[in-house]
């Protein structure tokens, strides 16, 4: 439930400290957890658990189901005599502030081979168990993922066109000699879902609930392209007919062409929305809270032809309604977020007012020197969440000082009566939890004041400054958990 005068931190899993290349469900998420619950937090926001995919970025990945196995806390699988110490050790990477995702790949699945092949056989029952616990999804993936590798790394478009389509003569003998790679990624999978299902728990115990992170579309090269290309707008060839993205907007001067395939809407209507029923589901099993990417889209969608060579080429068409928001409301435990940024019309809108889902306000957005903007904090209205950024965002002292007028700055300096000898992060920390948003969320890299080579994602853009941010531990200490305390008890967040 999203608790009316609450606040939470957004940091992504990855993002977490400890020293083994990206962070983990380890003893720093624990800590992490224990920080929120002394700073009077009820909130812990990730990105997407996904594995990551093109360009690194959880928005891309092969499945919309799977944890990502660079999330295992390698420490316990030592534990359960899976790793040694001396793996371990081996496993340490020299760089605490970044993500280096090709050292990750490069090291961790042979680490990982290694830990299946310990405890393949006295996880055997279980992995039996859970195979059939998941076969919805869990079966398709591990193939998928078995056949990439077979295929020497290559996308599932430039597969032999017989494996592409799933002709069974061709899968039959492939599913036999990949059936010891399939198990390994089953057995990657179960050990995910053990360990954030243990995490997930000890947050709850604590009182903080995560809010997680839907993906509106999936990536052309995944599981479920693979398995399901019916529901999608595809070609004799299964390539896309047109690819998602948006226009110009707050974001991107340019638009920005992501190259997701589009949904075939009125196949998933004709299914009753079986595969949004069975994603629902699984989100709420995952989290407490989930935030809906790019909820605009299920009014219209820009779709941008696929020859075209700019985002700015592409057009409205119409979404699944309300009829898919009422479905994904219905399922048990299932609360949602509308992430509502970007390009909006009055129709849009009186879209999302009309649907009832707390929307998003971005602090850093607000400070229009000139007109009123509805991103000010005393302009939010009670059903929102407000934040001082996001992870698409510059972070609010980067945006400040590198992006930001003079008279934007001026005013926000004013508004926020920010002061440098405080730190302008925590004059953004009290703007947005004075505000009336039932929800106020920072980003950690706004609790703790950094400027752009924290920022976490540059939409539009690729290479290593994305989706590799990571905080240091000493990060997570008692004086600024006890004054992110002291701020939220004042504004009645938090008793």
């Amino acid at each position: 439930m999203l608790e009316y005068r609450s606040s939470g931190i957004l940091l992504p899993v990855s993002s977490l400290p400890g020293p083994y290349g990206v962070g983990t469900l380890g003893a720093h998420a624990r800590g992490f957890v224990d920080f929120l619950a002394a700073a009077g937090q009820r909130f812990w926001q990730i990105l997407p658990l996904v594995p990551p995919g093109g360009g690194d970025s959880p928005y891309m990945s092969p499945s919309s189901f799977a944890g990502n196995p660079f999330f295992l806390d390698l420490e316990q699988l030592a534990q359960e005599g899976l790793l040694t110490q001396q793996e371990l050790e081996q496993a340490k990477c020299p760089n605490p502030d970044r993500v280096d995702y090709p050292w990750l790949h490069a090291t961790r699945p042979p680490l990982l081979r290694r830990a299946f092949e310990r405890g393949r056989a006295a996880y055997a029952k279980d992995l039996e168990q859970f195979w059939t616990a998941e076969e919805d999804w869990l079966p398709d993936y591990a193939f998928f993922m078995a056949l990439r590798t077979h295929f020497d790394g290559a996308e599932l478009k430039d597969w032999p066109e017989e494996v592409r389509r799933r002709d069974p003569a061709a899968l039959a003998p492939l599913k036999e000699a990949l059936r010891d790679e399939m198990a390994y990624h089953t057995f990657l999978q179960l050990l995910f879902y053990r360990q954030w299902d243990a995490l997930k728990k000890y947050a709850n115990d604590k009182g903080v609930q995560i809010i997680g992170d839907l993906p509106i579309y999936v990536s052309p090269d995944s599981a479920g392209v693979w398995a399901h290309p019916e529901l999608f707008q595809l070609d004799d060839a299964l390539l896309p007919k047109a690819v998602a993205g948006v226009p110009p907007d707050a974001f991107s001067s340019e638009g920005q062409h992501w190259g997701n395939p589009l949904y075939n809407w009125p196949q998933h209507k004709a299914t009753g929305f079986a595969w949004w029923r069975q994603r629902g589901a699984h989100m709420a099993r995952l989290y407490n809270v989930v935030r809906i990417d790019h909820f605009r889209a299920f009014h219209t969608y820009w779709s941008i032809p696929l020859e075209a060579r700019s985002a700015k080429e592409g057009h409205w068409e119409p979404g699944p309604g309300l009829e898919l928001v009422r479905l994904l409301e219905d399922i048990p435990g299932l609360t949602l977020i509308a992430e509502d940024l970007g390009d909006l019309d009055d129709e849009v809108r009186a879209f999302i007012a009309q649907s009832g889902l707390p929307g998003m306000k971005i602090l850093l957005y607000a400070f229009d020197p000139v007109g009123e903007s509805a991103y000010l904090p005393h302009n939010c209205p009670p059903n929102s969440i407000i934040y001082t950024g996001t992870h698409d965002t510059p972070t609010f002292v980067q945006w400040l000082f590198d992006q930001a007028s003079s008279a934007e700055r001026d005013f926000a300096s004013a508004y926020l009566r920010l002061r440098g000898e405080e730190g302008f992060g925590w004059g953004a920390v009290c703007g947005a939890w004075a505000s009336p948003a039932r929800l106020a969320i920072v980003p950690m890299q706004d609790l703790l004041g950094l400027g752009a080579d924290a920022r976490m994602n540059a939409p539009g853009t690729m290479g290593p400054h994305n989706w590799s941010w990571r905080v240091r531990d000493a990060a997570f200490n008692p004086d600024v958990s006890s004054r992110l305390r002291a701020i939220t008890r004042t504004y009645r967040r938090c008793l």
